[in-house]
């Protein structure tokens, strides 16, 4: 077993290692990096098992997106095994008015046409707008996306249609923790961020300029500088 630290890294939707390959690269020589993407699960707990049975028995958690709210419900099934935690991009609430039927026309529509018809619609709106029409900056991440199938996005959003409310358990959450948002995130907000952050005690809410959803690869340097940071804070 590895001395240094555990750091797991957890995906998003539809996303896999490229996500966080520059943290995993900067990082690994201080922590054990462990990148886990959720391809072919349906459930938030199915997800939060696949960490649990692969992890040492003290570990911290960066989660991304739906990774998020997979960090929680790690944190939810055993919080004593969670030293720090990183909710990045993400959400904490139950499924809102009009957002299963939002998330069934992408399922429609990736299975009708392919996942390569989501690199139009769904990526773009969730990047600072000065990304949203360079070839460079969408490509690996169309590339990213291809890698999975129309059934990996149904089952995952099926996931996330189904999840729990995460609400009531972050006044619980008395870890080290870092609520980390990019600024131009319209998919989940500044606002949404400060508003949950509130409710975690002593929670140390960050916001990245110049970035829309994807922070770890729209702005990787500092995503990985706060990991670093949070990785030296003393565990609870």
């Amino acid at each position: 077993m590895s001395e240094r630290p555990t750091l797991f890294l957890l995906c998003g939707l539809l996303c896999d290692s490229y996500t966080f390959a520059r943290q995993k690269a900067a990082l690994t020589d201080q922590y054990d990096v462990r990148v886990v993407d959720f391809f072919g699960l349906d459930r938030m707990e199915a997800m939060a098992r696949k960490v649990l049975d692969h992890a040492p028995p003290r570990f911290s958690v960066c989660g991304f997106s739906m990774g998020g709210r997979v960090a929680l419900k790690i944190m939810e099934l055993a919080p004593e095994r969670v030293a720090r935690l990183c909710l990045l991009d993400t959400g904490v609430g139950p499924v809102a008015e009009g957002e299963r039927e939002k998330r069934q026309t992408l399922v429609d529509l990736a299975r009708t046409h392919g996942n390569a018809a989501l690199i139009d619609t769904w990526l773009p709106p969730m990047l600072h707008p000065d990304r949203q029409k360079d070839p460079a900056f969408i490509g690996p991440l169309g590339q990213m996306i291809c890698r999975a199938s129309p059934e990996i996005f149904a089952r995952q959003q099926n996931a996330l249609l189904t999840r729990d409310d995460a609400r009531p358990l972050l006044p619980k959450i008395t870890i080290p923790t870092y609520v980390v948002v990019g600024r131009q995130d319209a998919w989940s907000t500044v606002e949404q961020h400060q508003a949950f952050a509130a409710h975690i005690p002593d929670a140390k809410l960050i916001v990245i300029e110049n970035s829309g959803h994807f922070v770890p690869v729209e702005q990787p340097e500092q995503l990985t500088t706060i990991l670093d940071n949070m990785m030296c804070q003393p565990s609870a």
